[in-house]
């Protein structure tokens, strides 16, 4: 999760569609180069263990995005496959 954040401040989609689960990633990914990633706050976890085969991670992103700041507060679901976590989907949150 918090490398998929990062990947989202530095704009680097090639890592984000890697990371994602082909079943559900997008075709193209466009990320916007206006949006500040500033915080990442874990809320929960659940899963994710070294014997897991899934997780979920509960999180709020803080944001900049043309002077207006914002949170987005997720519930991501993540699968492993051959060794990796790749993200699945996830729920938003009010």
């Amino acid at each position: 999760m918090r490398s998929r954040y990062t990947a989202f401040v530095l704009l680097d989609r090639g890592y984000l569609l890697r990371t994602w689960h082909p079943d559900t990633a997008p075709r193209d990914l466009q990320l916007d180069p206006e949006m500040q990633w500033r915080r990442l706050d874990i809320a929960a976890t659940g899963g994710g263990g070294p014997f897991d085969t899934e997780g979920t991670v509960e999180f709020k992103a803080h944001f900049r995005h043309t002077g207006e700041r914002g949170v987005l507060h997720e519930t991501s679901r993540f699968v492993r496959s051959e060794g990796r976590w790749l993200y699945v989907d996830g729920d938003i949150r009010d």
